[in-house]
């Protein structure tokens, strides 16, 4: 039974890792045009408030007002998110 002890554990590590993933990482209410991630500067203009949500996916989902939002970033996926769970835990 011993053979598959490796294959077991990365799966269980995949599965923490995605349950990490969907956890907030932060929350930022504002109504600036120059985070670093930001796209979209139009999204602020004239002073429109918006909630930026990171996760520790690396997504970040902007709500608005009128409760749409869109997603900004780049989700890890695979070996780069295994990576950065480990990092952090």
């Amino acid at each position: 039974m011993t053979e598959f002890d490796s294959a077991v554990e990365k799966r269980r590590a995949q599965l923490e890792a995605e349950a990490w993933a969907n956890k907030v990482r932060s929350i930022h209410a504002h109504s600036m045009d120059s985070m670093w991630y930001d796209t979209r500067p139009q999204d602020t203009e004239n002073g429109k408030k918006v909630i930026d949500v990171e996760y520790n996916s690396g997504l970040i989902k902007r709500e608005f007002a009128d409760n749409d939002f869109v997603y900004l970033g780049t989700e890890l996926k695979g070996e780069e998110l295994l990576q950065s769970y480990s990092q952090n835990n």
